[in-house]
């Protein structure tokens, strides 16, 4: 069972910049698989980004890609995501999820945090 814990969420002007945590459980955090989603209201929880173990690859969806960064720290059990040039279509809640392997699917989800961007 791995557990995950979301921080960092909050409001921002658009143009600004946030920084979200995720805290996981487990010894083999560096084996995870860890992403990011996102869910805004009335919609469908949409991918944003992943960080994978093999050759530590990293995927962006396109709508954020060159504004947001994926990171992960293995010795603090922690995954970041550096969101800038922020814009109102950001606005949603933010999931963080892990699988065991790169191959695995998302079967540890944490509980979301906010992210507000103000026009």
């Amino acid at each position: 069972q791995v557990q995950l814990v979301e921080s960092g969420g909050g409001l921002v002007q658009a143009g600004g910049s946030l920084r979200l945590s995720c805290a996981a459980s487990g010894r083999t955090f560096g084996s995870y698989k860890m992403g990011w989603f996102r869910q805004a209201p009335g919609k469908e929880r949409e991918f944003v980004s992943a960080s994978y173990v093999s050759g530590r690859n990293t995927a962006y969806a396109d709508s954020v890609k060159g504004r947001f960064t994926i990171s992960r720290d293995n010795a603090k059990n922690t995954v970041y995501l550096q969101m800038n040039s922020l814009k109102p279509e950001d606005t949603a809640v933010y999931y963080c999820a892990a699988g065991l392997t790169d191959w695995d699917n998302y079967p540890y989800w944490g509980q979301g945090t906010q992210v507000t961007v103000s026009s």
